[in-house]
């Protein structure tokens, strides 16, 4: 449905290890939030086969793979897929994650950065710079499928990778270098979106505060010798549509009850490292609340109708949070939702969307019945996609992080 209805792409975000900062394990795993959570990765084999042009964007973290072993594997999907696949990178967050990965502590954040950056330096090795375009012949008169000379080893030696030295096991795909999409409006996160990234996933729920991200990133990328356009700005929204107004409302409130305010709270000590359960039932989080969940307060106070003069309780927070979760929300008819949409597009500078669901496929069903015409009249929506790869889809005219197909910028000639 989603390659008919010409989406770029489907996202999948990945945790690996549970949200314990709320009460526990317990919340999580009886409310389903992200926990079980499979391997994506396994499955875009099967969903690649069902669509034509569909792109599939699989997170993976560099502070807990190995280089050797994550180059392979987007190797592998990237020619399985026929190039449609990107990495959302990340750098992990949750302690949980770190006692499961057998260490005691995260990594200081900055920290991760830098062993993130050594990680991509060493998977362009392995991707780009370890096989030769004309390395497979797979010639059957000489019996020679590929020239030993054109796969060379990668010789690194570096801080985080210690040592590594033989090439990539897979032969070139199509993009070489899946597609690179990155989320972190920090310090360090900016920088190594400058360097690295493709798409980024922008925070926010005002498009004024989101505009000074996209201009700040504009700017580190002309420091890093790439244009404007090398880089998609994409912005996460949660849309209900239907007929009229007064419809989509109505399914948005009936959806909330639905929702599993222990799950929320969960979810959000996951996001935030902030433990709800200190806090009493009948405080007044706009005044004595969490720095974030004060911020958040003060956004739905001016942008959400209705909210003003309400006492932000524990209860009424997540509320606000449950089904849409810290996402600018578009509930209306497809004439409301697509001029909130152009909104941001006009004033926070985005590319495009993130849109998260409440129900599959019924949320995407409603967005092609509802709200596609109207996009489609008013010259905005994607007709057709524009090549064959999700880099050729997402950049069109843009050259991306690299300088020609699949070479990073920077990029050291093969050893």
């Amino acid at each position: 449905m989603l390659d008919d209805a010409q989406f770029h792409g489907m996202f999948f975000a990945d945790v690996l290890g549970i949200y314990d900062v709320y009460g526990g394990n317990g919340p999580a795993l009886s409310s389903a939030s992200q926990i079980p959570i499979l391997d994506v990765s396994l499955m875009v084999g099967a969903m690649a086969a069902a669509t034509t042009n569909l792109s599939f964007g699989l997170t993976a973290s560099t502070t807990y793979e190995n280089p050797y072993a994550l180059a392979r594997k987007f190797a592998t999907l990237d020619h399985i897929t026929n190039g449609r696949v990107g990495w959302n990178i990340v750098t992990s967050y949750l302690q949980s994650a770190a006692e499961s990965f057998g260490l005691d502590q995260q990594v200081e954040h900055d920290e991760r950065y830098a062993m993130a950056n050594e990680f991509l330096e060493v998977v362009y090795k392995l991707l780009e710079d370890s096989w030769e375009d004309d390395a497979v012949i797979a010639d059957p008169a000489s019996a020679i499928y590929t020239r030993p000379e054109k796969v060379h080893k990668i010789n690194h030696s570096g801080w985080q990778v210690l040592q590594m030295c033989w090439a990539n096991l897979v032969h070139p795909s199509p993009q070489r270098t899946p597609f690179l999409l990155q989320a972190g409006a920090s310090k360090a996160g900016k920088t190594f979106a400058a360097t690295h990234a493709e798409a980024m996933f922008l925070p926010g729920m005002v498009p004024e505060k989101t505009r000074e991200i996209v201009e700040s990133m504009k700017a580190l990328l002309r420091e890093n010798g790439r244009s404007e356009g090398s880089m998609r700005f994409i912005a996460g929204i949660f849309i209900v549509v239907d007929e009229t107004d007064e419809k989509a409302q109505a399914k948005f409130e009936d959806l909330l009850q639905y929702a599993d305010l222990e799950g929320t709270a969960s979810l959000f000590g996951g996001w935030s490292g902030t433990d709800l359960s200190q806090f009493s039932d009948d405080e007044d989080f706009a005044f004595k609340g969490p720095p974030a969940i004060q911020s958040m307060i003060n956004t739905w106070t001016a942008t959400v109708p209705g909210t003003a003069g309400l006492k932000w309780t524990k209860r009424r927070v997540l509320q606000e949070l449950a089904v849409s979760g810290a996402h600018p929300r578009a509930i209306g008819n497809a004439q409301t939702v697509a001029d909130i949409m152009q909104r941001w597009v006009d004033r926070a500078g985005v590319d495009g969307f993130n849109i998260s669901y409440a129900t599959t496929p019924g949320t995407f069903e409603d967005l092609i019945e509802h709200l596609w015409p109207e996009l489609r009249r008013r010259g905005v929506l994607q007709e057709k996609y524009a090549g064959h790869s999700m880099r050729e889809n997402y950049l069109q005219d843009g050259e991306g992080a690299r300088v020609r197909k699949g070479h990073p910028a920077g990029s050291e000639h093969r050893s």
